[in-house]
């Protein structure tokens, strides 16, 4: 692979590692700009000291690479809002007293069982004048209104902290949001909102209302709430409205990539573009013309289907690749990508964390290395079928960049990828071309009720596909355990057997052999971390679930029914390799490690005079006189579950802190762990 050979590539990777760095240990911003300064300086003088000599490749590169570094930390640095003097959280009240605020709608967002979710800007807390993103959450009740993007608003609330998972090795909507700029949430209903302004004023409030016009004027034929749905996600980039089976169906089939607006819907626009517009290539000057109207025409496409993260990358890369196109400008691919991602992260530092972005690169980076080398393989004479195999050789090749990190966040394989692959792709041009042309139709009210209706029947037979695809479980590997130090090796074995085949020496076998002992050394290692055993007392509303972890194995006992297939006790096991056994009714009694933990339920028996008590768990909400318990047993700690009532917990909490002894609620520090 030649890649490292390219200056840019080797600049965009010094601005990556910089910005990681930056995660580890925070600086001013003053310092950052000096320190920036100095190596820029540094990096002229050496460029002037070595000019003309020999090892002025070797000292300017190195400089430039370490100025880059620097830069990835000034810019993760200037982005991390909360240093923002103005930002909200200096006037946030400290004992959460509800506060008058003031906000601006951003976006809307999928909402969950309880609450529509918006991101705002917050204006004013108590008549400050304030900045910072926040997530907004409005109780759902048969009069809620959605609020639209760009109003501004007032309400009285308290501003919240995001919360931690309460469970291990769940997932961290914290850290998800975190990188979104969002570090705290308000709550409100929506008739504690009184609306200030009602104007818009920026480009994502014109694009949210062009959105709404669409779906208006659709939804005078007969598509249907799927079948919207899955039109506003191809085209318009607003997957909110999916219904989760639906969203499921194309996860399990492996085709969730057509879902998000990205590279490929962005690669199709594009050449869609390049053919319709080409007849400008016959004026003067025709080539920039068209060049300067396709990007217009992209950026614009991208503003109106939200200007999600992945939907600007890809219309910076293929920016980059129109501009080469059509100015008859040679440019090696590596150097498109490399570019496109230093300008993306320059902008938004925290891309570099989003999985989408994670899996847009490391795919197109795997088809244009990988992809030459299979399709040579094969050479049908045949020209549908030297098209199916071209597909066939784009989505295999992109399977050798993503496999490691779905694994990693997703836990699970879908086998008929290349199935789904294999019958959307060719089509997919099709379908955003058929779709661009009935949106336009409608919005003019010229769209013919049978161009509507063969619209609504490819949408839906998309629909059934992968829902059949879907169905075929044995096809689908889930629950595979993967570490981040298996995808570091992934990626680097894939890297050398690529080195291998275009070198063909001996070395690069001898890397891949020792990178498979590093996969078994690693295997090794988590097995010996497994052994011993642990307690865990989970948090789970309303029910109770107790994992205790010997070895290998995880022995669950709960009242929940389908614990077994719980988020909870399955992530657990998942992240690390654990096999469930079939669950067990809750005993009264538990032994670990010497530690013995006492488990009162609803019935409120606790006879263990015999019984050296450490720990009491209190469940179901038993009626109990706690100071007696704690008077009869003694314990080290009392813990309550998220099975009791809010009441009783407030109750046991202050007869905690009268007796001076330790109370854990789950609700509030999270699962209790005897290790």
């Amino acid at each position: 692979m030649k890649l490292l050979k390219f200056s840019i590539v080797r600049l965009t990777i010094g601005l990556i590692f910089g910005i990681l760095l930056s995660e580890f240990f925070l600086i001013e911003i003053n310092y950052a700009l000096v320190i920036l300064i100095a190596s820029f300086i540094i990096t002229t003088g050496v460029y002037f000291i070595f000019k003309d000599k020999y090892n002025n490749t070797v000292w300017f590169g190195f400089s430039a690479i370490l100025t880059c570094i620097i830069l990835g930390i000034f810019v993760s640095t200037i982005n991390k809002s909360l240093l923002e003097k103005s930002h909200f959280f200096h006037f946030k009240e400290e004992n959460q007293k509800p506060q008058l605020i003031s906000f601006q709608v951003k976006e809307f967002l999928k909402p969950n069982a309880f609450s529509d979710r918006y991101y705002i800007e917050i204006l004013k807390v108590d008549y400050q004048n304030t900045n910072g993103k926040a997530l907004l959450n409005i109780e759902k009740d048969s009069t809620t209104n959605t609020l639209k993007v760009d109003n501004i608003y007032t309400t009285k609330t308290e501003i919240y902290d995001i919360k931690s998972p309460l469970n291990p090795d769940q997932f961290s909507y914290k850290n998800y949001l975190k990188n979104q700029q969002v570090f705290y949430q308000l709550y409100s209903k929506d008739s504690e909102l009184f609306l200030l302004k009602n104007n818009t004023n920026t480009l994502r409030g014109h694009a949210s209302n062009f959105r709404n016009l669409i779906n208006k004027k659709l939804k005078n034929y007969n598509f249907t709430k799927d079948e919207l749905s899955i039109i506003n996600a191809l085209i318009l980039g607003q997957r909110q409205g999916i219904d989760k089976d639906l969203y499921d169906s194309y996860t399990n089939a492996g085709a969730i990539h057509i879902l998000a607006v990205s590279g490929l819907h962005v690669g199709i626009i594009l050449l869609i573009l390049s053919f319709v517009l080409k007849p400008l290539e016959r004026i003067k000057h025709g080539y920039f013309i068209k060049t300067i109207v396709i990007l217009l025409l992209l950026w614009s496409y991208a503003i109106i289907a939200g200007s999600s993260a992945s939907i600007v990358r890809a219309t910076t890369m293929f920016s980059i690749v129109a501009i080469g196109l059509n100015l008859k400008r040679t440019s090696n691919i590596y150097n498109t990508l490399a570019t496109s991602i230093f300008v993306l992260l320059l902008i938004k530092p925290s891309f570099i964390f989003d999985v989408g972005f994670q899996l847009s690169y490391a795919a197109v980076f795997s088809i244009v290395s990988i992809q030459p080398i299979i399709e040579p393989l094969v050479k049908p004479k045949n020209k549908l079928l030297n098209l199916l195999w071209k597909t066939l050789t784009v989505t295999v090749s992109a399977q050798f960049g993503i496999i490691p990190i779905s694994l990693y966040y997703f836990h699970q394989f879908p086998s008929l990828f290349w199935l789904s692959n294999l019958v959307v792709i060719p089509v997919l041009g099709i379908i955003l071309g058929l779709g661009l042309l009935v949106i336009t139709l409608a919005l003019i009210d010229l769209l013919p009720e049978f161009l509507a209706d063969i619209f609504s029947f490819v949408i839906r037979m998309m629909n059934t596909f992968f829902e059949w695809i879907a169905r075929q479980e044995s096809f689908l590997f889930q629950d595979i355990s993967f570490n981040i130090f298996q995808v570091i090796l992934s990626y680097i074995l894939i890297f050398t057997l690529y080195q291998f085949y275009l070198n063909r020496k001996a070395k690069w076998i001898f890397y891949s052999l020792a990178l498979i002992i590093g996969f078994q050394a690693n295997f090794i290692f988590n097995t010996s971390q497994n052994k011993g055993e642990s307690l865990y007392v989970f948090h789970k509303s309303k029910y109770t679930i107790i994992g205790k972890k010997v070895d290998k194995k995880l022995q669950l006992y709960s009242n929940f029914e389908s614990v077994e297939t719980n988020t909870i006790s399955r992530t657990f096991a998942v992240k690390n390799n654990l096999t469930i056994e079939r669950p067990k009714p809750i005993q009264p009694i538990f032994n670990i490690k010497n530690k013995t933990l006492l488990v009162v339920d609803s019935l409120g028996v606790y006879q263990v005079k015999k019984l050296k008590i450490d720990y009491a768990l209190l469940t179901q909400s038993p009626k109990i006189n706690l100071n007696r318990l704690i008077d009869s047993i003694q314990p080290k700690a009392i813990i309550a579950d998220g099975s009791n009532y809010k009441s009783y917990i407030l109750r046991w909490k202050t007869t905690c802190l009268k007796q001076k002894i330790p109370f854990y609620q789950t609700g509030k520090t999270g699962a209790f762990i005897i290790d």
